[in-house]
């Protein structure tokens, strides 16, 4: 007897959810970046410019890393991170052009457009002036670059998909560059960002946030 066998089908193409370019990293944000837990390959520096890319499932990710650096073996990866659902790459260099020209060919071998990404949501934003003693104390044992001083004024800003925080968080230093980057989680299910400072400063950064999220072109969550 004969067992009719039939092709195994291909899998699906990678779900391109986040390309994210980081022009000119800021000072802070680029130190927060280039920290060992974070850069567990190499550092970037200030004024180095970044491409964050995340896609799903998240081992598409290994193929995302190979299609950049055997284009633009120049560029250097600073994160490359596989969580539970999605992959996430960081790359950064000197040079714009060249991490350009990795992310157009993270596109090319994806068969996708930047505009295919997620657009991003704001869940949650928030501005609390002059911050007691106590609150400033249990923030500074989870944060993860500077402090916050007990005074200041303190902006939470939390969005969907996380690695937008990356960008909100650069963009923010270079409106307001007297603030505080407290902390930032840009990966995961949601990213989120604590800015201190002066509340005039706190309150432009925040304004650049949202207009930055609010510029990005892609696809409805």
């Amino acid at each position: 007897m004969t067992v009719a066998t039939s092709a195994a089908s291909p899998p699906p193409s990678p779900e391109l959810r986040v390309y994210l370019l980081v022009r000119d990293l800021q000072r802070q944000f680029a130190a927060y970046l280039a920290t060992p837990t974070r850069a567990r390959g190499y550092p970037p520096f200030e004024g180095n410019h970044a491409l964050i890319v995340e896609v799903a499932p998240g081992l598409a990710i290994e193929r995302v890393t190979d299609l950049a650096l055997r284009a633009v073996p120049s560029v250097e990866p600073g994160i490359l991170f596989v969580e539970r659902q999605f992959g996430v790459l960081e790359i950064h260099g000197p040079d714009l052009s060249e991490v350009e020209r990795a992310g157009q060919a993270i596109l090319d071998g994806l068969h996708a457009d930047a505009s295919d990404q997620l657009r991003p949501r704001t869940l949650y934003s928030d501005v609390i002036e002059d911050v007691t003693d106590q609150h400033a104390v249990i923030i500074n044992r989870n944060r993860q670059a500077s402090m916050v001083l007990p005074g200041e004024t303190l902006l939470v800003y939390e969005m969907t998909p996380a690695l937008f925080a990356a960008v909100a968080a650069n963009e923010a230093e270079r409106a307001a560059p007297e603030v505080t980057l407290v902390d930032v989680s840009m990966i995961g299910v949601a990213g989120r960002i604590y800015l201190s400072g002066q509340t005039r400063d706190v309150l432009r950064a925040q304004e650049q946030i949202a207009t930055v999220l609010g510029s990005v072109e892609g696809r409805e969550h």
